[in-house]
């Protein structure tokens, strides 16, 4: 039996990462949640490393691990496969909690020769909704993870648990409060990113989904929407389980973890305890099939290089359709799609494919910049409706509040007095409710 830490000094694209267990047992790797540091696995380790290899690692800027902000899940999976490889693990099994689960999935995606076995605790085939994410990226940035940390307990953990456990409970305060901001707020915007629904029917590995019963953050639909589309998947519910499972409930979810990946082993080296039995429940639906086709992800890849699409009207469209999301918001761009009518679909047309399909698709400046230009364009026209949207993309796109101040106070000098007077009260408003942490 062995154990060892390490943080590769010659690969930055590599994790902190520690192994525990026998050096010549199959490798088993454990995901972190976002905020959480590998230590969230320590009531696993003792039972698992008895009978596999077991690698945890740190998010980047977690931990104490450098910080290297990850752009997507994608980039952490490479990130996990390139720490892999440092740790000799050709193959391994995996097992994620949350951000840990889509980095799991992720890689069943696109590298699925190097996965024995899955396991997916607390996940969701899309989390939450972009603009949740994105929202706390604003309040990291502005405020800092201090209001995020005070409210982990109640996302993490039941009330009841809270109240029996307070010493874990400021654990896990302290965890997320330590965490790089940078880190963290670029883990949000991956997530904000992630949307896997349709390409669930690819994950072609034995796979277990674990929710927690009383899980706000993921909860049991999203576990039920996984196992609706990944063929052959088995759920298992926890009771009086929230999101942080595996510190909850350790021990379900230890016997949950042995008996799923000791049953994928090969034949001849099944001498870790006998499967346990997890409880199968029919996919709602039976369609098989994950619900809410979206835009391929190659589509998303040419909006994010910012590629143009002239000559073809219908993919300057779906350009920018998702430009247009990813900067005001999923409320937003619903919101006006309910109020576009015959007389107005052909300017909302014209607005998606011109203002965002060509204009801010071009990678001649970057959002921020766009952002400034166009928060002080809107003041100098005094429309007053456009600003708040943009405001609030302005946030999103990486302006802090102070930024947006000197933006409008420079505007204040050549636009005059009374449209900044009035683009203030604006943003001041629109500062206000993106930078207050929701629950």
């Amino acid at each position: 039996m062995w154990e060892r830490e390490r943080v590769s000094e010659k690969n930055v694209d590599t994790l902190q990462y520690r192994v525990d267990g026998p050096e010549h047992a199959p490798v088993l790797i454990l995901g972190p949640a976002l905020g959480a540091t590998w230590h969230m696995w320590d009531r696993q380790v003792p039972e698992l490393s008895r009978h596999w290899r077991v690698l945890r690692h740190d998010l980047p800027g977690h931990g104490g691990a450098p910080a290297r902000p990850a752009t997507s899940v994608g980039d952490l999976a490479a990130r996990l496969l390139a720490t892999a490889d440092a740790a000799g693990a050709d193959r391994f099994a995996y097992a994620g909690c949350s951000l840990g689960g889509a980095v799991g999935a992720r890689i069943a995606l696109d590298a699925p020769g190097r996965l024995t076995s899955l396991a997916l605790i607390s996940s969701a085939p899309r989390y939450a909704t972009p603009d949740t994410w994105r929202q706390r990226g604003v309040v990291v940035r502005t405020n800092g993870l201090d209001p995020i940390a005070r409210s982990t307990p109640e996302r993490w953990f039941t009330p009841a648990f809270a109240a029996a456990q307070p010493a874990i409970v400021e654990w896990a305060v302290q965890m997320v409060r330590t965490t790089d901001p940078g880190c963290y707020i670029a883990a949000c915007e991956a997530l904000a990113s992630f949307d896997i629904r349709q390409e669930l029917a690819r994950v072609g590995v034995p796979t277990l989904v674990v929710a927690g019963a009383e899980d706000r953050v993921t909860p049991p639909a999203d576990a039920r929407a996984l196992v609706a589309g990944i063929p052959d998947a088995r759920l298992a519910l926890v009771p009086d389980a929230c999101h942080m499972a595996p510190v909850e409930r350790p021990g379900e979810i230890t016997e949950l973890l042995a008996g799923h990946f000791s049953a994928a082993l090969p034949a001849g080296r099944r001498d870790a305890p006998a499967a346990v039995p997890v409880p199968a429940q029919a996919p709602a639906g039976g369609t098989g099939r994950a619900p809410d086709a979206l835009p391929t992800r190659a589509a998303v890849a040419a909006l994010t290089a910012g590629e143009q699409s002239q000559g073809d009207p219908g993919a300057a469209y779906d350009t920018g359709l998702r430009l247009r999301r990813d900067v005001l918001g999923d409320a937003h761009v619903d919101r006006v799609a309910e109020e576009t009518d015959d007389f107005t679909g052909d300017f909302q047309d014209l607005l998606t494919r011109y203002a965002w399909g060509e204009v801010w698709a071009r990678t001649g400046i970057d959002r921020r910049t766009r952002s400034v230009v166009t928060l002080t364009a809107l003041t100098a026209g005094g429309h007053l409706e456009e600003l708040a949207a943009h405001t609030r993309a302005a946030l999103r796109n990486g302006l802090t509040p102070q930024e947006i101040k000197e933006v409008l106070l420079h505007t204040a000098v050549y636009c005059g007095m009374p449209a900044a007077e009035a683009a203030f009260a604006v943003a001041r408003r629109v500062i206000a409710e993106e930078t207050t942490p929701r629950d």
